[in-house]
């Protein structure tokens, strides 16, 4: 098995400071619930519950969107800790109006074996959502050698997909079955920026986040390993990590095709000179090639890092 690198930063006076461990270690801790029954048979999911979440600006002519948001729920009245979990982006206008479900199973079948609820809105853009405009383009473009040819605007698209998750964490607080005072956000390549983005400024009841491979401006299949204009990346999460108080958790892979292995090392680093309780794990390489889909993956590959970061804030699994 290739080692992780696990790099962690604080904001002691003292400044970042960083620890290698080994994912050999990682992965002989205890995972999951649901990790540590994979010989059982699955449960089925629930269905969840499909509502709409208005969206203020995003709109067309800057009107108001309703977003389509599904809702996952375990049994019982609650009040449950919640996810907010912000999907990815696909690279064609197809896979953005074809997605159906803002989270993979797998990640739901975690959460919900915790206890959680996951709240997972289809972001203006994307599917049922729609709306016929791409709030969160950047303007990144390629040439058919793989050069970058365009100056994107990577701010454009996390304020975008940002404020969805400002509009969620509003609407959740109306809910009765949700423990606001509990509530993580979680994303996905896009959505990984989008929550770096929304955790970069206070949010009541938000207690921390996971950015799952975050970024954006990459074309695997054009550009494999390397994005569009990484170094403006970097000052874009270099100015979140200024302003960013909770604690939170970055997970790439050695093989993710859209950033390579180097450059998010490189994002997350810029991020931590801002100073709060953040912790950069380097997931081995994944076998199937698909380093970037890493928490779609089975939950052993990513799992142990998220229990032992949940384990240090004020997450607690619900009871059973």
């Amino acid at each position: 098995m290739i080692p992780a690198s696990i790099f962690r930063a604080s904001s002691a006076a003292i400044g970042a400071s960083f620890v290698l461990l080994s994912a050999v270690a990682q992965e002989a801790k205890t995972a999951s619930p649901a990790a540590s029954a994979a010989s059982a048979p699955l449960p089925p999911l629930p269905a969840g519950e499909t509502v709409s979440i208005p969206v203020a600006g995003t709109g067309l002519f800057g009107g108001n969107v309703a977003m389509v948001t599904q809702v996952f729920r375990p049994p019982g009245d609650g009040p449950f800790p919640v996810v907010v979990f912000s999907h990815g982006r696909a690279p064609d206008a197809a896979g953005r109006a074809h997605l159906k479900v803002g989270i993979s199973n797998t990640q739901l079948r975690f959460w919900l074996a915790r206890g959680d609820a996951v709240v997972a809105p289809i972001r203006p853009g994307y599917g049922a959502t729609g709306l016929g405009s791409d709030p969160e383009n950047s303007g990144a473009h390629f040439d058919a050698m793989g050069h970058c040819t365009s100056r994107p605007d990577f701010r454009k698209t996390a304020e975008a997909a940002g404020s969805t998750v400002d509009a969620t964490l509003a609407w959740l607080r109306s809910q009765p079955w949700a423990d606001t005072h509990h509530v993580l956000l979680a994303g996905q390549s896009v959505g990984g920026l989008t929550t770096v983005a929304a955790g970069a400024h206070l949010q009541e009841g938000v207690v921390g986040y996971i950015n799952f491979a975050g970024g954006t401006g990459g074309n695997p299949e054009r550009s494999p390993g390397a994005s569009c204009d990484p170094g403006q990346m970097e000052a874009l999460y270099a100015g979140f990590g200024r302003t960013t108080t909770l604690p939170n958790l970055w997970v790439y892979a050695l093989n993710d095709q859209f950033w390579g292995a180097d450059v998010p090392v490189a994002w997350h680093a810029a991020f931590a000179k801002g100073g709060s309780r953040t912790t950069f794990v380097h997931a081995p390489a994944v076998a199937d090639g698909n380093g970037h889909g890493l928490s779609g993956h089975a939950q052993r590959l990513w799992a142990p890092y998220v229990n032992d970061f949940l384990a240090t804030i004020d997450f607690p699994a619900a009871p059973h």
